[in-house]
């Protein structure tokens, strides 16, 4: 699913954006640019000035009457903000993007809330940065979209939410709260965990072992720079599940420094070397099974690495010499190297796309290595 702002949007009437951190200016982004009509609210009067500076909506008024209301505010508070919009705006349908979605539910019916008209949803995107300021109209673009709807939610409601999600440009996936909350702490909550741990462990490693740091680092570590209060709540909130999977996790691991503690005593040891083995290919029999861009089937692509000049002007000039060579390119990522004005991009691409890429690079100056 992309954007098209020539396309008319599936939602009609106004929509109201309550919270504008990074998800909810995201989604009004992109929904002012298809022509919805999008207000905005929140708590920081500075936070919804910035996201109306930047295109996202315009401010909230007495005498707005939503068809829509979309929450976007931390987990601790969503079910209190969801109760509120429904009793202020009887006629519209709520729907919230926390990442957590069995704990408000229960919240919301454990106080007589309308049920009807409120539908859970989160959508599988995000940054590492947060706030207005990061915020881009095609966050949401090829994301599953997940639709937590339940028995009590009516079908003019549920089909509310799955129009926004679309005209988001995500892909509308639908799951019982119970089950995305499980989902979410295996593919996103325990991720975040795992990155934070091996990321704390290098603020008191020397200078020189920090210096050696290289890529896998980088891709390890890439999300330990998330918010520690934002997601202290997201944590609380899904903590049961979280606990699970971390408790699985920790059961490989202590095979795993059970294995290494038999090689330290003995570098014989019967089947320590398999147990490593194996873990390192569960991990890549696991890794193959995540979904490929746009949540295509997973593809395998070929990675051509390219030496690229530390200077003004090298990557575009490189990017535009994959685009003459005809050859779409699936990921990119560079690497600096230590103490040399040189980077090292590595262009992953479609197996039979690597020799001819390989070979026009070369023929326009490039130095990519065997």
């Amino acid at each position: 699913m992309t954007l098209d702002a020539a396309t008319p949007p599936r939602t009609h009437g106004t929509v109201r954006v309550v919270g504008t951190g990074l998800l909810g200016t995201s989604a009004a982004l992109a929904l002012s640019m298809r022509g919805v009509d999008v207000v905005l609210t929140d708590p920081s009067p500075t936070a919804v000035a910035l996201a109306r500076d930047l295109g996202a909506g315009r401010f909230a008024a007495d005498g707005d009457d939503p068809a829509l209301v979309l929450v976007a505010c931390p987990p601790d508070v969503v079910a209190d903000v969801v109760a509120g919009e429904l009793e202020r705006f009887p006629r519209a349908v709520v729907t919230d993007v926390a990442s957590v979605k069995g704990g408000p539910l229960a919240a919301l019916a454990a106080r007589g809330a309308d049920l009807s008209r409120y539908v859970g949803s989160h959508p599988m995107a995000g940054r590492e940065r947060s706030g207005a300021v990061a915020a881009r109209t095609d966050l949401f673009a090829g994301r599953p979209w997940v639709i937590a709807a339940t028995s009590e939610s009516g079908p003019a409601a549920v089909q509310a939410v799955r129009d926004l999600a679309t005209d988001c440009g995500g892909v509308p996936v639908t799951m019982a709260a119970q089950s995305h909350d499980e989902a979410v702490a295996l593919v996103s909550h325990a991720p975040q965990v795992a990155a934070s741990l091996v990321a704390a462990r290098l603020r008191d490693a020397s200078e020189p072992a920090v210096g050696l740091a290289g890529q896998g680092l980088r891709d390890v570590t890439r999300i330990a720079g998330s918010d520690p209060v934002l997601w202290a709540q997201i944590l609380a909130a899904n903590a049961a599940p979280v606990a699970d999977v971390l408790e699985a996790l920790r059961g490989d691991l202590d095979e795993v420094i059970t294995a290494l503690r038999a090689l330290a005593d003995d570098p014989a040891a019967p089947g320590a070397r398999v147990r490593l083995a194996r873990a390192i290919a569960d991990g890549g029999a696991g890794r193959d099974r995540i979904p490929g861009k746009h949540g295509s089937a997973p593809t395998l692509y070929t990675t051509v690495v390219v030496v690229v000049p530390d200077r003004p002007g090298a990557l575009g000039r490189l990017l535009t010499d994959v685009g003459d060579a005809g050859v779409n390119l699936e990921d990119l990522r560079l690497e600096h190297s230590e103490g040399q004005a040189v980077a090292l991009a590595s262009i992953d691409v479609l197996p039979a796309a690597a020799d001819p890429l390989t070979e026009a690079l070369r023929a326009r100056g490039w130095t990519v290595p065997r």
